[in-house]
Formats: C-alpha cells, sequence, structure tokens
C-alpha cells in the first residue's frame, strides 16, 4: 500500500465513524511532525518519510489517533493544539477547545480598543486556556490583560499558554463572583459557561471537554447572569462589555444587562446566527 492509499484507508475509517475524513490528514501530519501544508508537499513529505525512521511506528502511532478520533475524542485533544486567530493555544482533557466564533469576539474588542488612548486594562472572566486574554494580548500591546479562572485542571492550561505566548497576561486564580474585589476596568470579556442543562451535545463535546465549562443551569443563563454583575463591578462608567452567548439567548442577556448597561448590541456569526452581545457600562 502506497502512502496515498495508507492516508484515504485512515480517512474512510474517519467516514465510517461520522468524522470528518480531512482529519486524518491532520492526524498523519502530526505523526510525521510537519503541517498539514506539507502533507501535500511531495518534496518535503517523501524527505520526512525517507529520514523518519522505522516507518512502522508511524503506521502504530498513526492508527492509535484514527481510533481515538474514531471514538470522538477531539482532534485538538490528540494533537495538543488548537488555532485561535494567530496563535497556537495547547489544549488538552480539562480545558474547553477555543472555538472560531470566539474570534469574532475577540476582534469586536480590539475593534474598541483600536479607538482608546494609552494603557487599556482588560479582564478575560473564565478564561480556559487563555485563547481570548492572548490573543488581546498579542494583537494590541497597549492592552494589559488579566485572566480569571478558578478550575485548577484549566488553569495548568492557561499557565502552559500564557509562559509560551505572552508572561505580560496576568493569571487570577478565583471564582468570577469574587474576582478582583475593588478593581476597575475599561474592557470586560466573557465565554462563560452557557448551554442549558438539558441540551443535548455532539459526542465529542459531551464525552470529553470540562462540563463545568459548557453548561449554565436550566435555562443556561444562570452562570452568564453571575458574569455579568461581575462585569457590573468592575468596568468603569464607559467601560466595554463583550459576552458570548447562544444563539437564542440574545434578549435574554440583553434583559440582564440592560439596568447598568446601554449601546446593547446583539452580534451575529459567519453563519448570521446570533452569537454574541456588547455593551457600554453607564
Amino acid at each position: 500500500m502506497n502512502f496515498k492509499e495508507f492516508l484515504g484507508t485512515g480517512k474512510e475509517q474517519l467516514r465510517s465513524a461520522g468524522i470528518d475524513p480531512n482529519d486524518a490528514e491532520h492526524l498523519m501530519a502530526y505523526a510525521l511532525g510537519i503541517s498539514r501544508m506539507d502533507l501535500h508537499n511531495p518534496v518535503i513529505l517523501e524527505d520526512r518519510l525517507a529520514n523518519f525512521g522505522d516507518l512502522t511506528i508511524l503506521e502504530e502511532t498513526f492508527w492509535k489517533l484514527l481510533d481515538a478520533r474514531a471514538a470522538h475524542e477531539p482532534l485538538q485533544y490528540l494533537t495538543g493544539v488548537a488555532y485561535f486567530r494567530y496563535l497556537e493555544i495547547q489544549v488538552g482533557p480539562g480545558v474547553l477547545v477555543p472555538r472560531p466564533e470566539s474570534e469574532l469576539l475577540v476582534q469586536s474588542v480590539l475593534d474598541h480598543c483600536a479607538n482608546l488612548t494609552g494603557a487599556i486594562s482588560v479582564v478575560d472572566l473564565g478564561s480556559g486556556s487563555g485563547a481570548l486574554a492572548l490573543a488581546i494580548a498579542t494583537e494590541n500591546p497597549m492592552t494589559h490583560v488579566i485572566a480569571v479562572e478558578k478550575d485548577p485542571l484549566a488553569i495548568e492550561w492557561l499557565k502552559k499558554n500564557v509562559s509560551r505566548i505572552n508572561e505580560q497576561v496576568r493569571i487570577v486564580e478565583s471564582d468570577v463572583v469574587d474576582a478582583l474585589e475593588g478593581v476597575k476596568c475599561d474592557v470586560v470579556i466573557a465565554n462563560p459557561p452557557y448551554v442549558p442543562d438539558s441540551q443535548v451535545l455532539p459526542r465529542d463535546v459531551a464525552d470529553h471537554e470540562p462540563a463545568v465549562a459548557l453548561f449554565g443551569g436550566p435555562t443556561g443563563l444562570d452562570i452568564p447572569g453571575r458574569f455579568i454583575d461581575t462585569a457590573t463591578r468592575l468596568l468603569k462608567s464607559g467601560g466595554f462589555f463583550a459576552i458570548e452567548h447562544t444563539e437564542d439567548q440574545g434578549s435574554a442577556i440583553a434583559s440582564l444587562l440592560e439596568e447598568n448597561f446601554a449601546d446593547i448590541v446583539l452580534h451575529r456569526d459567519l453563519t448570521q446566527r446570533p452569537r454574541f452581545t456588547t455593551a457600554t457600562r453607564r
């Protein structure tokens, strides 16, 4: 069996399991230690195969990865990397995989910060892997970012990413409810657990990603409500708030914000689904 047929067999295994067959390419590239793009470069691929050593080890590694992916273990957990904006975020069991939709939330914050002068204080509530905090910190050097996280497993991943990408991001190990007492800031960004407790999730998510980072109560709004309360406490008058939520929660989020916030705007993702809301502290 030549390499193309070998890879094709892997794709078929994933297709039969209801998984995107292109994930086989990601797994093969990871096993070879090259990028997926290099996998399609004949010169680089042949050189890597020639210098790999025992190809039996490559085959065994690839099949183990395929079996794990066919069992719905997240691709990012298997490769150890999630790509978020311009960053490679390390992830694994115990931390939520950052979603592409959250990149738009970050862009909204960056657009707001571009209109400010001087140092900008930013707090990322429930930071998880640190993807949002690190994207803001690396793309706008005028920001001083604090990442708040309480879950011990997530904190380990957060520390890894901060140490690799931007050590200027400050980590605060705390529950959102009582985090940063006495602090005032310019911007708060939040991607809280907002999934209703009864909602059925895909196996990749339900079986592997941490429930503490997903479920927000019976309607999904209990924990977002706490995040909003904390944002209300932390933000200066005129401060900017951005919070992610489900496509059905926009009106409820707006209701929770209207007492203390103005300029409440619902934003849509690239598929035109309502995805996050921004507001200005009164």
